[in-house]
């Protein structure tokens, strides 16, 4: 077991640390300002795609996808991207001018995995080279949508096309001018064995019968340029050849995509947490208060203390994981997957609160980055799946797991 990184994720980690300093922080407040100007709405901040040109120029491009993708891919493993992914998500929206930011990156996987090569080289190719985005549409309002066998929309074969009908919301960056397409979960067959039953299916952005319902807000932000929104899908048709893999292998894809999604939120989520306790150590070495610095008062080294811990063991089971993904696969590694997804956005959620106290008033306003970082990590605890799902499914495996191995 090493836990030195390698020395092509160390060079590739300097070089992206270098990009962070120079183009992106300085650039944190213009972005904020911008896609929070209700004028600017769903329109992308006008330095992004320069900082695209600029991270692609210096090979920090596409760094996401793991290496048994071939030639789609820059050759990097699931654990040697976890370092880089963290050091992105400091600054949540940096992940885009890598071209490393979801839902493109699970749906560039779901392309690369089972797209037919018609569909790599319409829709893979563009999103591989950041032309467009696109969104992934599966959460319905109708039906608990944490048990993806509730899903509702119908996908109807009819001659050489299918027909789309239903309801989703929730739907993330369908608002965002560059997306192009979805990829949309739906039934094909409402008479086959549960999880047969399911497809999904390429959708156009612009094809007539998508509309928008209207756009939500998340803890009270429109998120700009992306967003999230509720669609509806009206007698919706696309032709045949827009079905991935086959009818009823909707679950299967599902699987396959968000395993890596889920992992690639922890490890941005736990940048978020280190960033968050950086800023919370400078705060309080600076401030003073009844005589003394704050970072004098035990309960405040307590808090950085706990914070350190909880973050390093976090990084340390995302790092597991992530390593379990490449040596056995996703389907091997989902006890540990769902472990970290349970895991990471609760401690940084926590870790963003204990800085959020320790800056006092300063804490829940605009001036740092922590209280967004407090209630991104709360939605990404719904975000691929609730706690509470991963949790149930994990305590049934164990508990087969062990009873299986009858030790004493």
């Amino acid at each position: 077991m090493d836990f030195e990184y390698s020395e092509k994720v160390k060079a590739l980690l300097a070089r992206l640390e270098a990009f962070m300093d120079e183009h992106v922080y300085p650039n944190e407040r213009a972005y904020y300002d911008f896609v929070h100007d209700h004028h600017n709405l769903w329109q992308e901040w006008p330095g992004m795609a320069a900082l695209k040109e600029k991270a692609r120029a210096q090979g920090l491009w596409n760094l996401f996808l793991p290496h048994e993708y071939g030639a789609f891919s820059p050759g990097l493993t699931n654990l040697e991207y976890a370092p880089l992914a963290e050091m992105m998500g400091r600054v949540p929206w940096a992940s885009q001018a890598f071209n490393c930011s979801a839902p493109d990156t699970g749906n560039m996987e779901v392309l690369a995995k089972f797209g037919s090569p018609e569909q790599q080289e319409r829709w893979l190719k563009p999103l591989l080279d950041g032309a467009i985005r696109s969104a992934y549409v599966m959460t319905e309002p109708q039906v608990a949508s944490s048990d993806a066998t509730n899903l509702q929309l119908s996908i109807t074969p009819d001659g050489d096309d299918y027909v789309i009908n239903g309801r989703k919301w929730w739907i993330s960056n369908a608002m965002h001018p560059q997306c192009a397409l979805f990829i949309v979960m739906g039934k094909t067959d409402f008479d086959a064995p549960r999880h047969a039953q399911h497809s999904q299916i390429i959708v156009p952005r612009d094809t007539p019968g998508v509309a928008v319902v209207r756009n939500q807000t998340v803890f009270g932000s429109m998120n700009s340029p992306g967003g999230e929104c509720e669609l509806r899908f009206d007698n919706v048709r696309v032709p045949r050849e827009n079905l991935i893999l086959g009818e009823g292998r909707g679950f299967e894809i599902a699987q396959g995509r968000l395993g890596p999604g889920r992992i690639h939120h922890c490890m941005r989520s736990i940048g978020q947490a280190q960033r968050a306790l950086e800023l919370m150590a400078r705060r309080v070495d600076s401030r003073v208060a009844f005589g003394r610095k704050l970072a004098d008062q035990s309960s405040i080294r307590q808090d950085v203390a706990r914070s350190f811990c909880e973050i390093e063991m976090a990084r340390l089971l995302t790092l597991k994981a992530a390593d379990a993904m490449d040596r056995y696969g996703n389907k091997v590694a989902k006890d540990l997957i769902a472990a970290i997804k349970v895991v990471a956005p609760q401690m940084a959620q926590t870790v963003a609160d204990r800085a959020i106290q320790a800056h006092g008033g300063m804490g829940v306003s605009e001036d740092t980055p922590i209280a967004y970082f407090f209630t991104l990590n709360r939605y990404i605890r719904i975000a691929d799946g609730p706690d509470e799902v991963h949790m149930g499914q994990l305590g049934k495996q164990k508990i087969a797991e062990y009873v299986s191995a009858n030790r004493h």
